[in-house]
């Protein structure tokens, strides 16, 4: 159980740092930017939640560190509730799937968000 609602909130915390920072740079990037502008007016919170991204970044790597910690921890140690082997691998198996989309949301968030300005800026475009 423990596992599993580190997985949910791994993958909720790298998904919100999608919404919050890559999200708002992708829109502006493909020259949505009226787009950008009727999501902000429509869901007003995405303008407090950018404003305090840094904490999302940190909320969401310690989630996913931790999710790390129980899935990748030694089999030995990993005690099912469930009556089958076969039950644990396969929850084990999703648990691993949702921990490589979250790193994958977090890390294409991490890139939009501290990465993308500096590199073009850098390359001269």
């Amino acid at each position: 159980m423990r596992q599993q609602l580190s997985s949910f909130l791994s993958l909720f915390g790298s998904f919100s740092t999608l919404i919050c920072c890559a999200l708002p740079s992708v829109l502006v990037t493909l020259g949505a930017g009226a787009v950008m502008a009727s999501l902000v007016s429509t869901m007003p919170w995405l303008v407090w939640v950018s404003r305090h991204k840094v904490w999302f970044f940190l909320a969401a790597g310690l989630l996913i560190a931790l999710n790390f910690a129980l899935v990748y921890r030694p089999h030995g140690k990993v005690a099912c509730a469930v009556g089958s082997g076969h039950a644990c691998e396969e929850a084990r198996r999703w648990n691993t799937v949702v921990l490589w989309v979250s790193v994958a949301f977090y890390g294409f968030g991490f890139f939009m968000t501290y990465l993308a300005l500096p590199l073009r800026e850098w390359l001269g475009l």
